[in-house]
């Protein structure tokens, strides 16, 4: 069996580690010319799911390398007023399964071992074909192209795999767009930010207004230190038009106009913002997926199930499709079952998980960006009666970990 990846992204790359680790015959292809050319993003947090993902599908030298490097992002959420006064904490899984690691560091990491004629440089998807034998050829914009048994979309956001396989399935623009930027983690910087705003936990500024503030550290790569990574998302009928063309310089400019009045602490953070990290990024998620008839191209990550970074989940969701689709594979391999039904199987589990990210990522999206001042208030209200009722806390916020 020959499987042809489209795109080196971590899903992608997670699940040719686990087919060439399990003696499948696997090549990756992407567009980018070498893997020194960065990620976008600035970091993620593997969630349980993540990293039991990437236990299953890596080689154990692989996996210490990830585990090694990751730093602990803890096991709670925090939730503040724009003075920064304590709204509550609530868990988002079990203490010490949950690490923090920048995007580029992980991609990195997950290229270990995979030789030259494992993941294909330069090589730009176009389109596929099903060929007579029951193949499927990919063709690139080089002119040359490529055979295999099963094709997989691991092309991201805009994936080209989709569009051809799927086109009725798009992207809906939510109305929300979040300005995101990253901050050194310095004294300075930092100053007057509580202490658990900065032990890698996620945490969220919930105004009594308009606007919402994501602020979360990173340990960084390398070639840098640790830094704090800031979003203030808001609906777009509040952003000046053209604000999606403005600099970075410009974009910071604007949240601090937007944040004037909050917290002094969040205001020096944001001023201290390195304005070539600051970029708007507008809101967008795929609709819930619905059944489609499967055959032997799929879809993996952000290229089946797109959806907002308001959840954390979309490099989880991705990692959880790699494990997934390498379980179903191997039986293939195996001879224990045929390969369409094995996709059937892989996609219909995808399709369960990936809707219930997406619904969780699209409500925290909405919520963020709302300008209603009630739903505002009674979801604060909310939030501080959770942090005096535990029982409360539980049956709304602490879902069960999966």
């Amino acid at each position: 069996m020959k499987v042809l990846i489209i795109g080196a992204g971590l899903g992608g790359l997670c699940l040719a580690q686990g087919l060439r680790g399990s003696g499948i015959d696997v090549e990756v292809f992407e567009r980018r010319h070498d893997r020194t050319v960065d990620l976008q993003g600035y970091g993620i947090h593997l969630n349980e799911a993540g990293c039991a993902a990437l236990r299953a599908s890596l080689p154990a030298a692989v996996w210490a390398l990830i585990d090694e490097r990751a730093g602990q992002a803890g096991a709670t959420s925090g939730f503040y007023d724009q003075r920064l006064r304590r709204l509550t904490r609530i868990g988002n899984g079990a203490q010490g399964r949950r690490r923090s690691v920048g995007r580029s560091v992980l991609r990195d990491l997950l290229l270990t071992g995979l030789a030259d004629d494992t993941v294909r440089w330069g090589k730009e998807f176009l389109r596929y074909e099903e060929l007579p034998n029951g193949q499927v050829r990919a063709h690139f914009a080089d002119g040359g192209h490529a055979d295999g048994d099963l094709l997989v979309g691991a092309d991201a956001s805009n994936s080209r795999v989709r569009a051809q396989r799927l086109p009725q399935l798009r992207r809906e623009d939510l109305g929300v767009i979040s300005i995101a930027g990253r901050t050194a983690m310095t004294d300075e910087a930092t100053a007057g930010l509580p202490r658990a705003i900065l032990d890698g936990t996620p945490n969220s500024v919930v105004p009594a207004g308009p606007g919402w503030m994501f602020v979360c550290t990173w340990s960084g790569g390398p070639a840098d230190g640790p830094y704090v990574v800031w979003a203030y998302i808001g609906s777009r009928a509040g952003f000046p038009d053209g604000v999606e063309e403005r600099s970075g310089t410009e974009l910071r400019d604007l949240v601090l106009s937007r944040i004037a009045t909050w917290s002094p602490a969040l205001t020096t953070l944001v001023r201290h913002g390195d304005p070539g990290s600051v970029a708007p990024v507008v809101l967008r998620s795929m609709p819930r997926l619905e059944s489609w008839p499967s055959g032997n191209v799929t879809l993996l990550g952000d290229a089946a199930h797109n959806m907002t970074p308001m959840a954390g989940m979309g490099a989880n969701t991705a990692l959880r499709d790699a494990a997934a689709l390498r379980r179903i594979l191997l039986d293939v391999h195996a001879g224990h079952r045929a390969l369409l039904a094995a996709v059937s199987s892989y996609e219909e589990e995808m399709r369960g998980w990936a809707n219930a990210a997406l619904a969780a990522s699209r409500r925290n999206a909405e919520s963020a960006g709302t300008t209603n001042r009630l739903a505002r208030g009674t979801f604060r209200v909310l939030l501080r009666v959770a942090d005096r009722v535990p029982a409360v806390k539980k049956a709304v916020f602490e879902r069960p970990s999966s």
